[in-house]
């Protein structure tokens, strides 16, 4: 079935095609891997195969290295803004205290 990404790129999942699944030389699919086909316009993959020949990565594992990086930020993201809206709702909670204690920073100088 082939989909596309919010980034306007056409991804083929073959585990929801018909087709059988295709397997490595050896003759053994890889476990855990699943086989997709992405659709590249010519400039992005020939700057992507650049990147990788100067990581001395292959296609595959920089591609691979960049969903993941792009994933960890977007988590850190969502993590950021949960943390600010955490801190806006305790933020009452948090001025009292500090009022409340605030003599404690004069004490035993």
């Amino acid at each position: 079935m082939k989909t596309r990404n919010n980034a306007g790129v056409d991804v083929q999942n073959s585990r929801s095609t018909n087709r059988t699944r295709r397997s490595t030389k050896s003759g053994n699919t890889r476990a855990g891997r699943e086989r997709v086909l992405v659709e590249f316009p010519s400039s992005l993959l020939e700057r992507a195969d650049e990147a990788a020949a100067q990581l001395q990565k292959n296609r595959s594992e920089l591609i691979r290295t960049a969903v993941e990086k792009l994933l960890e930020a977007i988590e850190k993201a969502k993590f950021e803004q949960e943390m600010a809206e955490g801190y806006i709702a305790n933020s009452a909670m948090n001025l009292s205290l500090l009022k409340e204690f605030a003599h404690v920073d004069h004490e035993g100088f």
